[in-house]
């Protein structure tokens, strides 16, 4: 019976440290706290020395909860990554997923070998552990700060972050194994990494597609397709990790194939992995915070601390610098994705390696990753959106986003029903525009559901469901958002339409069905106007743009800052304040003139 009571007892205060865990999510979320900091110290309290007491040593229980935990995280992280955002920005994400992996290694190694005496396959080992970036404690930081980054570096991000993991577990595994065995030839370390990477992107694929064709092809209960998905992961996890190839890549790329496939069930499995998730980060946070021993921690800070300042101020801003020297990103983003690279799950996941094959000095490391994490969330994130303002590469949202309900449509794979509440200050209920792709489908009023015509005109407070296409129910938040009248509204402008600059032309394309160039959709309405405006943008001024026009509304230091967008005219408008007409369309034939010349 004692027995029984103790695995009574363990699941017990399983169920309250993750409990204390999702409530502290709440406090994060109002004072801006990095949620991975908040669970790691809900584990270290509770630890046997906390307050807490509570003793755990089971390193081996921990690397397979971080491995479950890490393979979700990349599965959900490649299922909500955009193909064609993928697509935009893969060369530089990758140049800093493996590239900068190195650079960064490599350039922190030396100050362990001075200040921890280590040799350098050893201090390489410490580099590689906090090499790898966090996502989800980044956009977690931007979202709960109100922060809305441009897109482009959003992306950059994004995709750096699901794609650095697997090149940094592989470092550690390799470094691990040369102190264990010994030394390896070059020739072989080289075939090892190049056949972990070409082995887990051909199972990512296999297992993405036959994800896909199951999914479409089984009839499964309702209610089974999200933990069959889940399931389905972590089999592609753990056959490609079994075969000895990168289990982490090949689960990130059957989440991006999935995710931009037509399947059913997709808003639900959504959610379930949302849910899946959160939970798996949780668990695991608390357990590291477990096997923490804040006493230990402080008598390695001195050299933790030199160690991340080293990461933070030379090492991460040299690799990311020289990573994107290539490609045309301003020394402005360039300097915010070199500050935005906070350590997180992944360093102190691998942290833990060395402790789990007893290598010699493994608490030191175990010490050190976690010190440069914690340094990493306490300075860079709390100083994430001062940053971003300071380097104008975000700003702040000026609404909320609608609450959106998506309702998968059995028998095809198309279209969804998308359902928003209409506030009295959405510019759908101003104006009645949505896009042509957008069908309203039914009405809920006063408890009672209704077809569009018998509806009539929509009403503040009704309920309104339209049919999209697969993908695109996004774009329809902004007619939905609620969001004041300006105080002077244009009588032209469309729904009274405001946007902020720092949107792409990509995106706007993909709300109105313009053709846009591929190499411009990346492309900001604020860069659009210093390029085809021709004078320092004033408000009022326009700029015609296939079906739509856009109207400056707010400009500071002679950038468009926000545009308000309108019916465009039958023929295209010259500025209307800041040159005289005359002379604005001498300018304009000009410029027709020298960009032909130079073109022809």
């Amino acid at each position: 019976m004692d027995s029984l009571d103790t695995v009574s007892l363990s699941i017990l205060l399983g169920a309250l440290l993750v409990l204390a865990g999702i409530l502290s999510s709440l406090v994060a979320l109002r004072f801006g706290a990095p949620l991975l900091l908040v669970f790691l110290l809900v584990g270290m309290v509770a630890g046997e020395a906390g307050p807490g007491g509570v003793r755990f040593d089971d390193v081996r229980l921990a690397y397979l909860v971080g491995s479950v935990a890490l393979a979700l995280i990349l599965f959900d992280g490649g299922l909500r990554t955009r193909f064609g955002t993928f697509r935009s920005v893969l060369a530089p994400s990758l140049m800093l997923a493996s590239v900068g992996v190195f650079i960064t290694a490599a350039l922190t190694a030396p100050v362990a070998v001075h200040i921890l005496g280590l040799n350098w396959i050893e201090a390489l080992l410490v580099g590689s552990v906090v090499a790898s970036t966090d996502a989800a404690a980044v956009f977690f930081l931007l979202h709960g700060r109100g922060l809305r980054l441009r897109p482009r570096v959003a992306a950059t991000i994004e995709i750096e972050s699901g794609t650095n993991d697997p090149l940094a577990i592989f470092l550690t595994i390799l470094l691990v194994e040369l102190l264990v065995t010994g030394d390896r030839p070059w020739p072989a370390i080289v075939a090892s990494l190049l056949g972990q990477g070409l082995g887990g992107a051909l199972l990512g694929l296999i297992g993405g597609r036959g994800t896909v064709l199951a999914l479409n092809r089984l009839s499964l209960p309702q209610g089974l397709h999200a933990p069959f998905v889940m399931t389905v992961a972590l089999t592609v996890f753990g056959v490609a990790q079994a075969l000895h190839a990168s289990g982490f890549l090949a689960v990130y790329l059957a989440g991006l194939i999935v995710g931009n496939r037509p399947t059913r069930a997709h808003n639900t499995v959504i959610a379930f992995l949302d849910a899946a998730t959160w939970l798996a980060q949780i668990v695991m946070f608390v357990l590291l915070g477990l096997l923490a021993w804040p006493e230990r921690l402080l008598a390695n800070a001195p050299a933790a601390l030199a160690i991340a300042a080293m990461l933070m101020f030379v090492a991460r801003p040299i690799a990311v610098f020289a990573c994107l020297a290539p490609f045309r990103f301003s020394w402005r983003e360039r300097a915010f994705i070199s500050w935005v690279g906070l350590r997180g799950a992944v360093g102190i996941f691998l942290a833990s390696i060395p402790l789990l094959v007893e290598l010699p000095r493994a608490e030191l490391y175990f010490n050190i990753g976690f010190v440069v994490v914690l340094v990493s969330l306490l300075v860079q994130g709390w100083t994430l959106g001062p940053a971003a303002k300071v380097l104008r590469i975000a700003l702040p949202r000026s609404e909320p986003a609608p609450r959106r309900v998506e309702l998968d449509l059995p028998g095809q794979l198309e279209q969804e029903l998308v359902g928003y509440h209409v506030g009295a200050s959405n510019p759908f209920l101003r104006r009645r525009i949505v896009p042509s792709w957008a069908k309203p489908m039914l009405v809920v009023r006063d408890q009672r559901v209704l077809s569009p015509a018998e509806a009539g005109a929509i009403k503040p407070g009704d309920h309104i469901y339209l049919l999209a296409p697969h993908g695109k129910a996004h774009a329809l938040d902004r007619f939905f958002v609620d969001m004041p009248p300006p105080r002077a509204p244009d009588p032209r402008l469309l729904g009274d339409f405001f946007l902020s600059a720092d949107v792409t032309l990509g995106a706007l394309a993909e709300i109105y069905g313009l053709e846009i160039a591929p190499e411009h959709r990346d492309m900001t309405l604020a860069e659009h106007f210093s390029i085809h405006l021709g004078h320092p943008p004033h408000p009022g001024d326009i700029l015609p743009l296939g079906a739509i026009a856009l109207v400056v509304s707010a400009e500071a230091k002679g950038r468009v800052t926000q545009v308000g967008l309108r019916l465009a005219e039958h023929e295209p408008e010259e500025p209307r304040r800041g040159l005289n007409r005359p002379l604005a369309r001498f300018l304009v034939r000009l410029r027709a003139m020298l960009r032909a010349f130079l073109q022809g």
